[in-house]
């Protein structure tokens, strides 16, 4: 009796046990799984911000040409053109006059040197990662006074703060399409860059006083749509403010380190 006892009890701790070792098995499986979909999400985020990251600077960097195109043939252009005919000129003319012909000529030849190391400058690949993002935005901004369409005003008040470099790609590539819907839809006469920091977040508003969004579909647009899945990437917050008539605000919050 005391051994069919004993062997009762070594079934039990034999059944125990392995109940013991599949609920382990089963937990540890459960973890790897988790454990490796968490790694598969991680991987695939890590895709998806490489691809938005490549896709931003295709943008920055067609818009880029765009602009040089642009200034060479417009200003560039002219003012070579400008420089032939002096120079057919100065051949012809008499002393006292060719000698002001060509100071002309040197001034408008030093003008066209000038223009061509800053178009050079702008053929730099990573120009955001070059120059910086502040540094990178003034120049956006020069570039639009440069057309003449609208009033631009950027002020900034920004402590040392340290960005990513990558980060900084994305996020200037989202202030060029904020600028250039408020330039292309606004019908805008003037837009205002305020960019302020905090020890550790980054403020930058962009407010123009054109027509404003008033219907969902214009807020919920592709262009819309696509700032913000971008600044989502950054851990940026992205919001609009907008009135019939009363212009657009955009605002966004970029959590950075402090250098």
């Amino acid at each position: 009796m005391k051994f069919e006892g004993m062997e009762l009890l070594m079934v039990f701790s034999t059944i125990i046990i392995l109940t013991m070792v599949v609920i382990m098995a089963l937990l540890y499986s459960t973890f790897l799984r988790k454990r490796t979909d968490l790694l598969l999400k991680e991987r695939e985020k890590e895709l998806k911000f490489e691809q938005e990251l490549a896709l931003s600077q295709v943008e920055i960097k067609e818009q880029t040409l765009s602009y040089i195109g642009r200034e060479l043939h417009d200003d560039l252009g002219q003012k070579l053109s400008v420089a032939k005919m002096m120079n057919n000129k100065f051949f012809t003319a008499e002393q006292p006059q060719s000698t002001d012909i060509a100071k002309e000529m040197n001034l408008l030849i030093g003008e066209c040197i000038n223009d061509i190391r800053n178009l050079s400058k702008m053929f730099i690949t990573d120009q955001v990662a070059h120059f910086g993002l502040l540094d990178s935005l003034e120049r956006e901004v020069k570039r639009i006074k440069k057309l003449g369409f609208v009033k631009v005003e950027l002020q900034t008040n920004v402590c040392c703060v340290e960005m990513d470099s990558k980060h900084a790609v994305i996020l200037f590539r989202i202030l060029q399409e904020c600028l250039n819907n408020a330039l292309k839809h606004s019908k805008a006469k003037s837009i205002s860059i305020s960019v302020n920091s905090s020890p550790e977040i980054l403020y930058i508003a962009i407010k123009d006083d054109g027509i404003g969004m008033v219907q969902k579909l214009e807020y919920d647009g592709v262009g819309i749509r696509s700032m913000k899945k971008r600044a989502e990437m950054i851990n940026a917050d992205f919001k609009i403010l907008s009135e019939k008539n009363n212009g657009t605000e955009i605002i966004i919050q970029y959590t950075a380190k402090r250098a």
